[in-house]
C-alpha cells in the first residue's frame, strides 16, 4: 500500500521499538504473535504488526532508563530542538499520516489531517515551552537567605492512548515530556497500531539525526497483563492514561499502590445548553459537529442537549434537517461527513443504547439504525430522553444525542452537572448573566466550559482535562508541563549567621560544639 510505504512501514513487521532509534532486534524478543490492523470502513485487514513480548518490554525499559540518565542533563532548549525537528517531519508527512489515521480508525480525512495538525501545533508549543520551564522566587523570612523553586526531569513516562485520537494525545504527552527531560514509552491502542508505528518511524529518524538515542519507544500489545506490567513498573514514575473510567480507575489504583503519579483522561458526558436567547445559526453546526464528529467517539463528543422549552420545536426541527445532510460512508471521500464506528462491539453498544432508550420510554427523533453495508456504520441519532436514565448517565461511544428540555436556567445547570463525568461543556446564549453564571463556581462543573462554541475541538493552548470521573488530569497547554517534572524548593544562606524559620532559637555553646 502506497501510504504505508510513504510512512516507512512497508514490509516492516516490528514489535516493540526501543531507544536506539531502531526496531528491536530479532534476538531480543520472542514470537509474541501478530495483530491485524482493521479498516473499520470495510472490515478488512490493512496490515499485520508483530506484538511486543515480555523480553521486548524488558529491553525497552532498560534502554529508556539508560537514556534518561543522559537526557536529563541536556539543557531544555536543546531538548526543544528535537521536538522542533519532529514537528518539521510531521509537516512533511501530514497528508500521508492523516490518511492513515482515517484508514485505521475511520475519521473523515479532514479530521485525520486535523489530528496531525494538532501534533504539529503541540510541537510548536513545546519548543517555546522548553525556554519557559519557570520556577518562582519567594521572599525568605530570614535575612541574607534566598528561596526559590526549580523543576527537574521526573523520569521515563508511560503513555497509554486510546483509538479515537491515535496520535494527537501521544503528542500532547510526548512533546512536553521530552522537553521536560523525560523519555517516553508509548503503548498505543491495539485498534490503531499502524499510526503509532508511523509516528515512531519519524521519531527514529529524529533521534538518529540528533544523536539522542532512547528517548522515544513504543510497545504494541493487546495483552492486559503486559500493559499492567508497564503500569506497575516502579521505574516509570508517571503513567498517562486515556480511556474508559473502568480501566482508568484500575490504572490509578495500581500506580497509587507504588506511590507513582498518574495522569488520567477518562470518559466525558458532555452537554450543550441552549437557552431562550441562543443564536441557533451558531448552535446548530456546533451541536452537529460535536455529536457526529468522529462518529460520536470523542471524549468531548456532545452527548446531551439541554434546550429551553420555548426553543425545543424550532431547534429539533432544524437539527433533523441538518442531520439529513450528514453523508455517511468512506472517510476518505471528501463529501462524507461521518465515517464508521471503530468495530463490531461499538456497533453493538450503539444497538444496546437504542434499545434502552426505547424501553425507558424515549423517542427516536432521527436515525437509530445500524446500516447494512460492509464495515461498521450506524446512523447519527437524535433521541428524546430523561437525564436520570442509566443510558444517559453513562458514556456510549456512538453518535447518539439525547435531547431534553428545561424551563429555568438554574434547572439547566442542575441537569448539566447531574452526571458522573465532568469533561467539556457549552452554553449558547446572548444573556450575559447566564454566561457568567455558567462560568462561575456555581455553573458548569467541567474542566472545559465554552460560550457560543461547542464541546468538541479544544485548542492546545489551554490545559485539557476534566473533573469527577473524567479523572482530573490536565494535558497539552497552560502549565500542563509541570505534570512531567518534579518540583524542588531551594534555600540558600549567603550570610554568616544561621537563623531558623518561625523564630526558633536553638543555641549551642560554641566552645563545646
Amino acid at each position: 500500500m502506497d501510504i504505508l510505504a510513504e510512512l516507512g512501514l512497508q514490509s516492516m513487521n516490528p514489535g516493540g521499538c526501543a531507544g536506539l532509534g531502531t526496531w528491536t532486534a530479532t534476538d531480543v524478543g520472542t514470537d509474541a504473535g501478530v495483530l491485524h490492523s482493521i479498516n473499520p470502513a470495510t472490515g478488512e485487514s490493512i496490515a499485520s504488526v508483530s506484538l511486543c513480548s515480555e523480553k521486548d518490554y524488558a529491553w525497552i525499559v532498560q534502554e529508556t532508563a539508560r537514556a534518561f540518565e543522559a537526557w536529563r542533563e541536556v539543557p531544555a532548549p536543546r531538548r526543544g530542538e528535537v521536538i522542533r525537528r519532529l514537528g518539521q517531519l510531521l509537516r512533511e508527512k501530514k497528508d500521508a499520516l492523516g490518511t492513515l489515521v482515517s484508514l485505521e480508525v475511520g475519521k473523515i480525512k479532514v479530521e485525520g489531517d486535523g489530528e496531525v495538525q494538532e501534533m504539529i501545533d503541540m510541537a510548536d508549543f513545546a519548543v517555546g515551552q522548553s525556554r519557559m520551564l519557570y520556577g518562582l522566587t519567594m521572599p525568605s523570612e530570614r535575612p541574607r537567605h534566598r528561596m526559590y523553586e526549580q523543576w527537574h526531569p521526573l523520569g521515563p513516562v508511560g503513555v497509554i492512548t486510546a483509538f479515537n485520537f491515535p496520535v494527537a494525545v501521544w503528542a500532547w504527552n510526548a512533546c512536553l515530556a521530552i522537553i521536560a527531560g523525560d523519555p517516553v514509552i508509548w503503548k498505543p491502542s491495539p485498534k490503531a497500531p499502524l499510526t503509532a508505528l508511523a509516528v515512531q518511524h519519524l521519531c527514529n529518524q529524529v533521534v538518529k539525526e540528533m544523536d539522542c538515542p532512547g528517548i522515544f519507544a513504543v510497545m504494541v500489545t493487546d495483552r492486559r497483563d503486559l500493559a499492567e506490567t508497564l503500569v506497575r513498573d516502579p521505574r516509570i514514575p508517571l503513567i498517562s492514561f486515556t480511556g474508559s473510567v473502568a480501566v482508568g480507575r484500575r490504572v490509578g489504583q495500581l500506580v497509587a499502590e507504588r506511590l507513582g503519579r498518574s495522569l488520567l483522561e477518562l470518559s466525558g458526558n458532555n452537554a450543550v445548553i441552549v437557552d431562550e436567547t441562543a443564536d441557533l445559526d451558531l448552535a446548530i453546526p456546533a451541536i452537529v459537529f460535536g455529536a457526529v464528529g468522529t462518529a460520536g467517539q470523542r471524549c468531548t463528543t456532545t452527548r446531551r442537549l439541554l434546550v429551553h422549552e420555548r426553543r425545543y420545536d424550532e431547534l429539533v426541527s432544524r437539527l433533523i434537517q441538518a442531520y439529513r445532510q450528514v453523508r455517511i460512508g468512506d472517510p476518505l471521500d471528501p463529501q462524507v461527513l461521518m465515517g464508521p464506528v471503530i468495530d463490531f462491539p461499538a456497533v453493538e453498544a450503539f444497538r444496546t443504547a437504542i434499545q434502552e432508550i426505547k424501553l425507558a420510554g424515549g423517542e427516536i427523533l432521527y436515525g437509530g439504525r445500524v446500516l447494512d453495508r460492509p464495515g461498521w456504520f450506524v446512523e447519527p441519532t437524535l433521541a428524546r430522553a430523561e437525564n436520570h436514565w442509566p443510558v444517559v448517565q453513562r458514556e456510549t461511544f456512538a453518535p447518539i444525542l439525547y435531547v431534553m428540555t428545561f424551563s429555568t436556567f438554574d434547572e439547566a445547570i442542575h441537569l448539566h452537572n447531574a452526571v458522573p463525568q465532568g469533561l467539556s461543556s457549552a452554553l449558547f446564549t446572548l444573556n450575559i448573566r447566564h454566561a457568567e453564571q455558567f462560568l462561575s463556581a456555581v455553573g458548569s462543573d467541567c474542566g472545559i466550559a465554552n460560550i457560543n462554541i461547542g464541546t468538541s475541538g479544544a485548542e492546545i493552548g489551554g490545559a485539557f482535562g476534566g473533573e469527577k470521573e473524567t479523572g482530573g488530569g490536565r494535558e497539552a497547554g497552560s502549565d500542563a508541563w509541570k505534570a512531567y517534572m518534579r518540583r524542588q524548593t531551594t534555600t540558600i544562606n549567603w550570610g554568616r549567621d544561621l537563623p531558623l524559620a518561625q523564630g526558633i532559637r536553638f543555641t549551642l555553646d560554641a566552645n563545646h560544639a
